[in-house]
């Protein structure tokens, strides 16, 4: 009986279509819930802005046990190497070279003709060979291109080191049995295809994406594309449904976590969909990519480093060896340094910066029977700018009205409360953590009101982000 793969492409579905905007806290949540239920591959976007995409990868990489994490690569040495710096950490990582191979899209996307292309692919496979055994190559429209030409190809890649080879019927136009013959005809056409994983991407144009891939995996096909949430391609809970059913009939299985499907799916629904609620961003945090690290007191920079790194921020020297320092004297008192203690030690002691903005003073009104208010007074630049925003609560009130101030929004990706001191005049201290151009930006804020503690940390957080805006 055959083996059946699904990889999961949610996240690059995502980003591609620009329909839907994950942050990277979702992003994490949807790793960890894939990873558990069984998918082969975890599929991520590859990197464009190397130092924000690059933490990414790695943030993801420490949380695939697994799972394969398969990320993209485009066909030149500088951003195969910097892929596999980010990605090296996951258990299991499959580097992909992607090419379109059609006549009406090879010269319009990669600018290349027929012969270049193959050349060129070919080099970019042997590249990525050489730091991985699990190399993908990914023929873009690929049933819109000559059958003949598409053996040249498969036989060049798989040559230079590619272990899977996956078409892609990125036009939708295909009925299940002219998918089937297409796929027929390519084993015909290119024998290397018997040795290696052949995959298979199918749209949803026709509404009939489901019926393609089952009719490619019993054409031959043992890897399926899909998305654990509607994006118009496969779709991964009604193909890992209908691979389980009819194994027999189909002489394959499918090692996806049938039972545990719906609440999984109901889970990335969840978090992709768009009028998820507000309330959900106080919630969760990138801390949970390094969830349950233990640091002692014998532990080097380096390695507190990395840990800083996985939590999210991008530390300068002079940053890097403050949060060191203050962290030999946390560590000399305690047997073990959490995640949560470490990020306060960034908060507190790393980014520290001349204010942009300063607090003014505030006006909260809160109660039972009406929403509460906020008037927020800051100034900048010599000027008091005021603003007054509702708000699901006083500190959900003061955020929307510092944001009112500022004029921008950004997406806040932890907030806590925790005491400082003790007694009825205890000081409380607010740690907010704010995600701008995917860096997380920590403030720290400390009074004995926490929604003063609260505007505090925001504020400081806040002219972090804006001193590196200016300079």
């Amino acid at each position: 009986m055959r083996d059946i793969r699904v990889s999961d492409i949610t996240m690059r579905e995502a980003a591609a279509s620009k329909a839907l905007s994950l942050s990277f806290k979702e992003k994490l949540e949807i790793v960890k819930i894939l990873d558990r239920i069984g998918v082969a591959a975890i599929e991520v976007e590859g990197i464009e802005s190397s130092k924000v995409d690059s933490l990414r990868i790695k943030s993801i990489a420490s949380l695939v046990k697994n799972s394969t994490l398969a990320v993209p690569v485009k066909m030149d040495d500088e951003s195969i190497e910097a892929v596999w710096s980010a990605a090296k950490g996951a258990q299991r990582v499959r580097l992909q070279v992607e090419a379109a191979v059609s006549p009406s899209t090879m010269e319009y996307i990669q600018c290349k003709k027929a012969d270049a292309l193959i050349i060129d692919a070919a080099r970019a496979v042997a590249k990525c060979a050489e730091l991985t055994d699990d190399v993908e190559f990914v023929a873009i429209d690929a049933t819109r291109t000559d059958v003949a030409y598409l053996a040249k190809v498969i036989e060049a890649v798989t040559r230079a080191g590619a272990k899977t080879v996956t078409v892609c019927d990125a036009a939708g136009s295909m009925l299940p049995e002219e998918f089937a013959q297409f796929i027929g005809d390519l084993f015909k056409a290119a024998p290397q295809l018997a040795e290696i994983e052949l995959g298979i991407s199918c749209c949803n144009n026709l509404n009939m994406a489901d019926a393609c891939a089952v009719a490619g995996v019993m054409a031959g096909a043992s890897l399926v594309k899909a998305t654990s949430y509607p994006m118009g391609v496969v779709a991964l809970d009604n193909v890992a449904r209908i691979l389980a059913a009819k194994s027999d009939t189909l002489d394959a299985q499918c090692h996806v976590r049938v039972t545990e499907l719906k609440r999984a799916m109901n889970q990335v629904a969840r978090l992709c969909c768009e009028d998820r609620s507000k309330a959900a961003q106080f919630t969760g945090s990138v801390s949970e990519a390094v969830e349950g690290v233990v640091l002692t007191a014998g532990d080097d920079q380096n390695t507190v480093m990395q840990y800083v790194e996985r939590l999210g921020y991008s530390l300068s020297d002079e940053d890097a060896a403050a949060v060191f320092e203050a962290f030999k004297k946390i560590a000399a008192n305690k047997e073990r340094v959490g995640a949560t203690e470490l990020d306060a030690i960034v908060a507190s002691a790393a980014l520290q910066v001349p204010p942009t903005y300063i607090l003014e003073g505030y006006v909260i009104n809160a109660g039972l029977s009406f929403k509460a208010t906020s008037h927020i007074s800051l100034r900048k630049d010599g000027e008091v700018i005021e603003a007054v925003s509702l708000g699901d609560g006083p500190i959900d009130s003061s955020f929307k009205s510092i944001e009112s101030v500022v004029g921008k929004h950004y997406e806040l990706d932890d907030f806590r409360i925790q005491a400082v001191t003790e007694g009825r005049e205890a000081m409380g201290e607010s740690i907010v953590k704010l995600i701008a151009d995917g860096k997380v930006y920590s403030g720290r804020g400390i009074s004995t009101d926490i929604v003063e503690s609260s505007i505090r940390a925001y504020i400081n957080a806040l002219n972090k982000i804006a001193y590196e805006e200016q300079n």
